[in-house]
């Protein structure tokens, strides 16, 4: 077997973070080829004899790491296995140990797909390590599945949570009520210890023995509606949660009212006192309207084009980061917060903003009431082929104005094609349409100067995409 043709043959595509397809076709031989490849597209750069891997909770993710484990054994190459942890913590802890890593998880995607994301020595691997993978060219023989065994290390549990109680005093959250809601998240079994060690009694809720495919940047109503239950059956400070591999953040305040992720990063650059930040051209314009950073750079949607901008904006400032619509938080520069050492983490994370918000002291109420006030929405139309979504946004692009027109809003008076279409009407709304990069559905931004506009605003370009 070759790693190219079963790469190829697969159905497996890289999309915004990682490979991901249909469980199905995560066949053992192209799990190996997969981490064979991954392993000889970096050896030129990185010296390892050793790669760290864990999962996240889905059924058919054990027997995918099992099978990228008996591809790196064809290499000599050994694997420390960490179980299900969120991936910053697989990914933090293998840096610290500078050597690569494989995470299996499908990430916010329903449980019947999964996925594979891929961290060089020194992170987060880019656009072009994905075309290197894709095109590393090596002989692999018959697994033996059978040979392999996976003993749990506890080391990225251990070091995530000291990355996180060393910053803060033991007493940064005491008296504050902090409900957990578990679900099948991967970081369920660190986030209640990792809250009462900086003092917060916390409350464990919603935990599930089946995978939720939670998506924080299109929230289902029936979580919105768990969020003020809990919030105000429990009189919590605070509500946290993760998507299904704990990379990306769902927080809400004394409202129940679960915060867009992009004004959560916007809260937690402002506390870090980040120089420049790195973020999408889907997240919302109070970033540049806060007057809060020396510079934003516009990046297309998925981290591997966030750490991209990183490198440009290491060579000029000192506190750099990013973040994304979803909540990922990315750090990219070591600096010191509450005077200790804060190590850079680039690639997403959900732990760090949270914490931030929750330990500034003021409510997140009021903490909102001191941005700009702009508001966005998100939301996906699902079984909508990828194809099907490139010809609508070609379709438009002919003619920019003219959805902004059915929609009542006039001519457009900026387009961007950064990635996908972005239209801003000249009242200031934002419509943004793109496909997404790792499921059959078309993805839907827009922004307003209120959140019943917005939401009314995504309701009708919903209504109009589906008469087309």
């Amino acid at each position: 077997m070759n790693t190219k043709s079963v790469i190829k043959s697969s159905g497996i595509a890289f999309g915004t973070s990682g490979a991901r397809g249909l469980v199905v076709d995560f066949t053992p031989e192209v799990c190996a080829a997969f981490s064979i490849a991954f392993a000889q597209s970096i050896k030129s750069e990185f010296a390892f004899n050793t790669m760290a891997i864990a999962i996240d909770n889905r059924p058919s993710s054990f027997d995918i790491a099992k099978a990228c484990v008996a591809g790196l054994k064809q290499l000599n190459i050994d694997v420390v296995y960490y179980g299900v942890v969120p991936t910053p913590a697989l990914a933090y802890t293998a840096m610290q140990d500078n050597m690569p890593c494989i995470m299996v998880t499908g990430s916010h995607i329903p449980f019947d797909r999964n996925g594979l994301k891929f961290y060089r020595p020194d992170g987060e691997i880019t656009k072009l390590d994905e075309q290197a993978i894709l095109t590393a060219d090596f002989d692999f023989t018959d697994l033996k599945l059978a040979d392999i065994s996976l003993p749990i290390s506890d080391k990225a549990k251990e070091a995530y949570t000291t990355r996180y109680t060393k910053l803060f005093n033991e007493e940064a959250l005491a008296g504050k009520r902090v409900g957990i809601y578990e679900h099948s998240s991967a970081g369920r079994d660190i986030y209640k210890s990792l809250f009462e060690q900086l003092g917060a009694e916390v409350i464990c809720l919603g935990r599930s023995d089946e995978f939720i495919p939670i998506d924080t940047e299109a929230v289902s109503d029936e979580d919105k509606q768990r969020a003020k239950k809990w919030v105000s059956e429990y009189r919590l400070d605070m509500l946290f949660s993760t998507d299904g591999d704990g990379d990306r953040p769902l927080v809400a305040g004394e409202d129940g009212e679960w915060l867009r992720g992009d004004i959560l990063g916007l809260l937690c650059s402002q506390a870090l006192s980040i120089e420049a930040l790195a973020t999408p051209v889907s997240c919302n314009t109070a970033i540049e309207l806060s007057g809060s950073f020396k510079t934003v750079t516009r990046t297309k949607i998925g981290s591997p084009y966030v750490i991209e901008a990183f490198a440009e904006l290491n060579k000029t400032y000192q506190r750099v980061a990013g973040f994304e619509a979803n909540g990922g938080y990315l750090l990219a520069s070591d600096f010191e917060f509450n005077g200790k050492a804060l190590k850079a983490l680039p690639t997403r994370d959900a732990v760090l903003p949270a914490l931030i918000v929750a330990t500034m002291g003021n409510s997140i109420a009021s903490l909102l009431k001191g941005l700009p006030q702009r508001f966005t929405a998100s939301n996906r139309l699902k079984d909508f082929a990828t194809e099907k979504s490139k010809a609508l946004i070609a379709e438009l692009s002919e003619n920019p104005s003219k959805l902004l027109e059915e929609l009542q809003r006039g001519d457009a008076v900026l387009v961007s094609q950064i990635d996908g279409l972005r239209l801003t009407a000249g009242n200031g709304d934002v419509v943004h349409l793109r496909p997404s990069g790792n499921a059959p559905e078309l993805r839907c931004y827009v922004e307003s100067n209120s959140e019943h506009a917005a939401m009314e605003l995504m309701k009708n370009v919903f209504g109009v995409i589906k008469l087309k």
